[in-house]
Order: C-alpha cells, then structure tokens, then sequence
C-alpha cells in the first residue's frame, strides 16, 4: 500500500471550516439569508407563526387533561392557520430555500462520504466495483472483509 500525506484532525476541521465559508457564500445561502430577513419584518407572517405557536401549546395542554372535543376544535383552527401561512408567497420561498440550502449540503455530504468510501476500497486493494475492500497481505483465498 503506497504512503501518502497524512493530515491531523486540526486540518481537516481547517479545510472544513473553509469549505463551510464557502458554502456561506453560495446563491442558495444567500437566497435563504434574505428569505429569512423578509421573514422576519413580515408583520402577518410572525402574528401567523405565534398564533400557531399558541394553538400547539394549548393543544398539548389539552391532550394532557383529555379534553379530545378541545383538541380537535384546535387543530381544525391550526390547519387553517397553517393553511394562510403556506399561501403567502414570500414563505413558499423561504421553505424552498430551505430545501435548496439542505440540498446542497447533502451533496456535500455524499461527496465526501463516497469519495473517503472509495479511497478505502482502492488503498486496501479492494474492487471499486462492488465495493469490497481488499483484506491485505494476510487474506486467503475464500476471505471475505466485512461480512
């Protein structure tokens, strides 16, 4: 197994804090920022946002003395409380910058996770293909790793 460059943790966090900047200053978080600065100063939005609030508090509150005419009664107000917030334009934006945001994280994620996958199936001999990694100089023949 040929050796390469070692890194310390501290590295790594290092790149990982500048990828982290990067990704801060993408379109989809910038997007996001200014979705959720809109938001915040949107008078409606917040009333709507604390009178949902309001409604799951007492609906909790209710489940716990069993009052289940209450609680229904509740959640039909909730929904339609719900049902207003999510018609709001400038919301469906937010959430979907949001999932925009998510998104790309995720992507982050899996390059990595695949990318450190990949590199440990080729460094131990192991076949990329089906993703077995090799068992090194002591592995017979009939061996399996990870199984």
């Amino acid at each position: 197994m040929e050796q390469t460059n070692m890194y310390t943790q501290k590295e790594i966090l290092d790149k990982a804090r500048e990828l982290a900047t990067m990704i801060s200053r993408t379109n989809e978080v910038d997007f996001f920022k200014r979705a959720e600065l809109q938001i915040k100063h949107h008078d409606r939005v917040q009333e709507l946002i604390d009178q949902l609030k309001q409604k799951q508090k007492q609906m909790v509150m209710f489940e716990s003395i069993n009052k289940p005419d209450l609680v229904k009664k509740l959640e039909a107000e909730f929904n339609e409380l719900q049902e207003e917030l999510d018609s709001i334009p400038l919301v469906n934006e937010f959430k979907q910058s949001q999932v925009d945001v998510n998104d790309l994280l995720q992507m982050v994620t899996n390059v990595i996770t695949n990318t450190v996958s990949e590199r440990i199936i080729l460094d131990t001999g192991g076949n990329p293909l089906t993703g077995e990694t090799g068992g090194g100089p002591e592995k017979k023949h009939g061996d399996h790793c990870c199984s």
